[in-house]
C-alpha cells in the first residue's frame, strides 16, 4: 500500500523544516499588522521590487504559485525550485463509481465534487464497515452507502443534522446509523469499528487529531482523512505530533496555522466581492481607530454579522467601533478613511506576495507531521492529492492501514 520506503516521509519533512525555518522572517508574520513593507532595512532590494510591481504583475503573481516562486528566486535562490519540488504530492489514483442520479440533490455542487472525488481515491471494500467522522448530514457517508454497499455508523455532535442525515439514508435505504456524539469526548472511542474503516473529510484541527489517536489505538484497520483548519485547536501553540516535529526548531501558534487556510477558491463573484470589501472595510477601520487612540498597534475585529458587510462603510465603521468599546463615531469623512484602507490593502497584498509563497509547504509540513505520527505507530501511510488544487485548496489525503491487521 505504502508509495514511499519508510524514511521518505521524514526526509521531506526535514527538508521543507529546514527551508521554512530558515525564511521564518519572510512568512511567520501577520501582514495585516503591519504599515510598511517588515523586509525594508533586511531585505532593501525584495521591498523595492514589491513596490515596483503594477496591478497586473502583482495579480498574475497572486494566482500562480510556481510563477510567484520563479519571481522570488534572486532572493531565494535554489530554496524557491527545492520548495517548489517539496510541495508536489502524488495525485493518489482513482476509481470509477457507480453513482445513482439524484444521489447529490440538496448538495452544493463543488462539495458534491469533492465527496466523490474523495471516495474515488479509496478502494472498495464491502466487508469493511466504516465510521464517517463529523459526518453533518452524512453526504460521505451515504455516497459509501448506496455505491459500495457499506454499512456506515456516521457521528455528528449537531442532533438536528443527525435527524435530516437520517432522513436522507432512509430514502435510499441505505444502511446508515448516525448518532449525535461529540467525538472531543470519551463516547466516541465506542464507535470505532474492529476491522473497520474510519473516515473523515474536512474534518477540523482537534477533530481529526482526535480521530487519529483514538483510530491508533483501536483495532480498526483503516484510516482515510482529509485535513482542513489546522488552527481549530485547544490552545494558542501547535503541539506537534510526531517525533521529527517535536525536534524542530519552528513554533508554531494558531495565527500561523490560519496561515494554511487564507487561500479559497470557493465562492461565486458576489461573494468575493463581499471578502475583498470586507478587507478594505477592516484596514480603513484599523487606520482610523489608530488615529482616534494614538495607539500604532493593529486592533483586531471579531466577525461581524452578515448585514453589516452588505451596507454602507459608515455603517461597519459605527458598529466596529462599539464593538471595540471606542468613541462613537460622528462627523467623520468615510471617503478619507476608505482610502487610507486601500493603500494598506495594497500594501498587504505585497507582503502576502512573499508570505504566500510558504503557505503550501507549511501546509504540507502539517500533513508530513500527521503522516510521520501514524508511521511512527506503524501504520503503512499513502499521501497525496485526492482532488485538482482548484477545486479546493484542502485537497491533501492521507490513507493508512495498520499492519498488524493485514
Amino acid at each position: 500500500m505504502s508509495n514511499a520506503a519508510p524514511t521518505c516521509w521524514a526526509e521531506r519533512f526535514r527538508a521543507l523544516d529546514a527551508l521554512l525555518y530558515r525564511y521564518r522572517p519572510l512568512w511567520q508574520l501577520r501582514p495585516f499588522h503591519h504599515r510598511s513593507l517588515p523586509w525594508w532595512e533586511t531585505e532593501t532590494t525584495l521591498a523595492e521590487a514589491l513596490h515596483a510591481l503594477d496591478e497586473a504583475q502583482l495579480t498574475v503573481l497572486e494566482g500562480d504559485m510556481e510563477r510567484r516562486l520563479r519571481w522570488l528566486r534572486p532572493w531565494l535562490g535554489d530554496a524557491a525550485d527545492r520548495l517548489s519540488q517539496l510541495v508536489a504530492l502524488p495525485e493518489l489514483p482513482g476509481r470509477r463509481l457507480d453513482i445513482p442520479a439524484r444521489l447529490d440533490t440538496g448538495v452544493p455542487g463543488r462539495k458534491w465534487q469533492q465527496i466523490t472525488a474523495f471516495v474515488a481515491r479509496m478502494a472498495p471494500g464491502e466487508e469493511h464497515p466504516v465510521l464517517e467522522w463529523c459526518a453533518g448530514k452524512g453526504h460521505l457517508g451515504r455516497l459509501l452507502a448506496v455505491a459500495d454497499q457499506r454499512h456506515v455508523v456516521s457521528l455528528e455532535h449537531n442532533a438536528m443534522l443527525c435527524a435530516q442525515g437520517q432522513r436522507l439514508a432512509a430514502g435510499w435505504a441505505a444502511p446508515m446509523q448516525f448518532h449525535a456524539v461529540d467525538v472531543l469526548g470519551d463516547a466516541a472511542a465506542h464507535f470505532l469499528p474492529a476491522n473497520g474503516h474510519a473516515v473523515a473529510l474536512h474534518a477540523c484541527g482537534d477533530l481529526h487529531t482526535r480521530l487519529m489517536t483514538l483510530w491508533l489505538s483501536s483495532r480498526c484497520e483503516r484510516l482515510t482523512l482529509s485535513p482542513c483548519c489546522y488552527d481549530a485547536i485547544a490552545g494558542e501553540r501547535y503541539r506537534p505530533l510526531s517525533h521529527e516535529a517535536a525536534s524542530s526548531g519552528l513554533r508554531l501558534t494558531r495565527a500561523d496555522l490560519q496561515f494554511t487556510q487564507q487561500e479559497s477558491v470557493t465562492g461565486g463573484r458576489a461573494t468575493q466581492r463581499r471578502r475583498q470589501r470586507e478587507v478594505l472595510w477592516r484596514l480603513a477601520f484599523d487606520e482610523w481607530q489608530r488615529s482616534v487612540t494614538g495607539i500604532d498597534r493593529y486592533l483586531p475585529l471579531p466577525a461581524v454579522p452578515y448585514n453589516i458587510t452588505r451596507g454602507s462603510f459608515g455603517g461597519f465603521l459605527r458598529t466596529a467601533a462599539a464593538l471595540k468599546a471606542l468613541p462613537p463615531v460622528e462627523n467623520v469623512d468615510e471617503h478619507h478613511w476608505l482610502l487610507r484602507g486601500m493603500q494598506r490593502r495594497d500594501l498587504v497584498r505585497r507582503i502576502e506576495l512573499v508570505a504566500h509563497a510558504f503557505r503550501r509547504p507549511l501546509e504540507i509540513w502539517l500533513v508530513l507531521d500527521r503522516a510521520l505520527l501514524l508511521q511512527e505507530q506503524g501504520a503503512d501511510v499513502r499521501l497525496g492529492t485526492f482532488c485538482d488544487y482548484a477545486l479546493t485548496p484542502r485537497n491533501l489525503l492521507l490513507d493508512a492501514r495498520q499492519v498488524q491487521h493485514a
